[in-house]
């Protein structure tokens, strides 16, 4: 009998690539393989190339299709599992493999659609395919998730990925969720483990990830005598030309060509050669950089070798023996076998720094969860205007009652945070009415009382996501283009302007009896925040030269050491001096003791 004989495995993402070449390597193993996907085409002639791999090794397994089924759609994935269950009782392994790559450019640029849309697909998707898994699984059935190491590393090790805040954001928390997992399944006796690939052999590094990572550089300072957005539009037309023949590549440029003059009005024939010679030269650059990237990262491995989609399919089997899984659950495997030099990012030691607000308009933005979230922002801003500053308080309308009641006696208003046009109109508002903004710090609020992740609801999910990772990176962006106006499509504009955000929480929980659990579930959302934070700072200090700096602060510890606001508000007066702006380390740690 074949290894994974009679047994039934779902694999999201499965028509094409990495998620295909895991569906394959089951059904040569004895599985029945489901396969689903939004588009239906590659999912069929994946079906059929399954079944002749259970033709030949005569196992008498079955592959099924759901197509347009995208993981991130709650009744899709809801009425799959409950189908599955009803047809055949038990589902014993999931594979997560479902991603996109997202959007690559600087956050500034980055649609905030897109980037809920790719959060959506990469950690939504994974959540609740899973949640949903376990409701057909038993004892000893396996969640593998593939996700990545290139930037939530481990919580004290961050990697920033360039152009990739969405991406990296999901990544981070993927990674923490398996974990987290890991602990709520226990009981259930089911499996969870999540695999670091690296990179990998894919149409999608070769011709979407590398060539968009390539075209942001050339956006952001522009190219010849092309403007950063001119440059934008170009790309969009001229990328899908690399790797096509000479003769598709030519008309493609021409095309792009005569779109640009009629924008530009250039009607001289003389000009429009010159404008054709302009974007012939931007789309060679584009692919020489991109070629660059990839030789770059080949040489940070070993053998320099990219691992093939077969290779990443043998590993998630692996992960999937019996006696494996066992010993490995909760485990995040690193699988990547780069070696990225990076500096250090995190550090749990804060400079002792004199506050110094005299002029300086601070803003809070407020999600206040418990009432120990109130009183902290009231500590810091009763602090920050003792010393010489001016506070505006923007309270989300989720927040507790007590709020709005304590936060009254400063300037505040509660609206709600997660309109990107309500802050804009509220920052621009602020600082017409009070002065120059220096500071935004975003307090996020506590997780508050969750029995399991698993057991939420999709509506719970889908406000913890918000709540941590999409309202602050929408609020972050609004914030941005108060500090630099224009720079999103803009970059150069950035070039040495000014500015501090800061974000704080979710706290650790505190307390004699935190439970590995506790901590397991506040670390999704903290997976989040510090490769989002570490990329987007990076964008800012060595992609677009400012001088604004993003920082995050973590309160607690994990030995359940109430948290100090006298140390959060040293690291505020520290950010807010500028004496962080050439440092590396914006990750703080303020109650833990590690050097």
């Amino acid at each position: 009998m074949s290894k994974f004989q009679n047994k039934l495995v779902v694999i999201t993402g499965s028509g094409t690539g990495i998620g295909k070449a895991i569906a394959i390597k089951f059904a040569e193993n004895g599985a029945s393989i489901v396969i689903l996907g939004r588009r239906k085409e590659p999912l069929e002639e994946a079906a059929k190339e399954l079944q002749q791999v259970i033709d030949k090794v005569k196992s008498g397994a079955f592959v099924k299709i759901f197509s347009g089924v995208d993981v991130s759609d709650e009744e899709g994935v809801s009425k799959m599992f409950d189908e599955l269950k009803k047809a055949h009782g038990t589902v014993d392994i999931v594979i997560n493999n479902a991603g996109v790559s997202g959007p690559v450019t600087c956050f500034p640029n980055s649609p905030i659609n897109d980037f809920k849309s790719t959060v959506g697909i990469h950690l939504t998707g994974t959540f609740w395919t899973s949640a949903q898994a376990v409701k057909a699984m038993k004892p000893g059935c396996k969640i593998v998730t593939i996700s990545t190491f290139f930037t939530e590393e481990r919580p004290f090790e961050q990697r920033p990925y360039r152009f990739r805040s969405p991406y990296t954001a999901s990544q981070g928390a993927k990674n923490r969720l398996a974990e987290a997992m890991s602990w709520e399944l226990t009981d259930k006796g089911i499996v969870s483990i999540a695999t670091n690939p690296g990179p990998v052999h894919s149409d999608r590094i070769y011709k979407t990830v590398y060539p968009k990572a390539a075209a942001e550089f050339m956006r952001v300072s522009g190219f010849e005598s092309l403007s950063p957005e001119e440059v934008e539009s170009v790309n969009n037309d001229i990328l899908p030309l690399l790797g096509e023949d000479e003769n598709t590549v030519k008309n493609g440029i021409m095309q792009a060509t005569t779109k640009l003059a009629k924008a530009k009005s250039i009607t001289s024939e003389q000009d429009i050669q010159k404008l054709n010679a302009t974007i012939s030269s931007l789309l060679a650059k584009i692919q020489q950089i991109a070629e660059k990237v990839q030789t770059n990262t080949s040489k940070m491995i070993a053998d320099e070798q990219f691992l093939s989609q077969q290779q990443v399919a043998e590993t998630v089997m692996m992960l999937c023996d019996e006696s494996i899984s066992k010993i490995l659950n909760g485990k995040v495997i690193p699988g990547d076998r780069v070696f990225y030099p990076v500096k250090p990012h995190i550090a749990c030691s804060i400079p002792e720094t004199s506050p110094n607000y005299a002029s300086k308009v601070v803003v809070f933005v407020v999600d206040a969860t418990e009432e120990s979230d109130v009183a902290r922002v009231e500590y810091l801003a009763q602090n920050i205007e003792n010393n010489g500053g001016k506070t505006v308080i923007l309270i989300s309308k989720t927040s507790i009652k007590q709020a709005e009641e304590r936060l009254s006696k400063f300037h505040s208003h509660v609206m709600d945070i997660t309109s990107q046009e309500n802050m804009r109109r509220m920052l621009n508002t602020a600082t017409q009415k009070i002065g120059p903004i220096s500071t935004v710090i975003y307090i996020t609020g506590k997780l508050g009382q969750v029995s399991k992740l698993v057991e939420l609801s999709r509506q719970q999910w889908d406000g913890l996501v918000d709540k941590f990772i999409n309202t602050p990176a929408a609020v972050l962006q609004e914030t941005l283009g108060r500090f630099v106006q224009g720079g999103a499509k803009n970059p150069p504009l950035f070039k040495d302007k000014e500015g501090t955000i800061i974000l704080i929480g979710p706290d650790m929980p505190s307390g004699s009896k935190v439970t590995g659990r506790d901590r397991a579930k506040v670390e999704v959302f903290r997976g989040a925040l510090r490769p989002f934070t570490t990329t987007v700072n990076q964008e800012l200090s060595d992609v677009l030269k400012s001088k604004i700096r993003m920082h995050l602060i973590l309160p607690g510890s994990v030995d359940g050491t109430e948290p100090s606001n006298a140390k959060i508000l040293n690291a505020i007066n520290f950010f807010s001096s500028g004496k962080a702006v050439s440092n590396s380390e914006i990750i703080y740690y303020p109650d833990e003791t590690r050097s």
